[in-house]
């Protein structure tokens, strides 16, 4: 059963509000000495930051070397899954380092957004599949 698209807006406006409560209170690691805020120097984060980016980034081109199926609806999702999730991972390096407050509010929204699109592909996969087996 999915979900309807309703309901993965609302889980959407749920997260940001999760999200931002949680993650907009982050200053600067120096600054910040709650727990699970370390202390780091910047070329700490830095290479730190690099490193996510760059799995990130493997990873979703990876997973987005698909075989093509001969159907370009089905491709089109399978290729673009990882391709969202590659940009959720990415937005959420962001949120750990970044600390430019328009682009974590961007960040923000690229995980809501990114995550409600990797389902909506997702229902149609499924959809598609259950077509297929009939």
């Amino acid at each position: 059963m999915r979900a309807s698209p309703k309901l993965i807006l609302a889980g959407g406006v749920l997260a940001v509000s999760l999200v931002s409560g949680s993650f907009m209170l982050r200053g600067t690691a120096a600054e910040d000495h709650r727990p699970g805020y370390p202390v780091t120097s910047a070329a700490e984060e830095a290479g730190s930051f690099r490193q996510l980016m760059s799995s990130s980034m493997e990873r979703m081109h990876a997973d987005m070397m698909v075989a093509p199926s001969g159907d370009p609806d089905r491709d089109f999702a399978r290729m673009m899954i990882p391709h969202h999730q590659g940009a959720v991972d990415m937005a959420k390096a962001e949120l750990i380092y970044g600390r430019n407050k328009v682009l974590r509010r961007l960040a923000q929204g690229i995980i809501v957004e990114q995550q409600q699109e990797i389902e909506v592909m997702r229902g149609a996969l499924a959809d598609m599949e259950s077509a297929r087996s009939r």
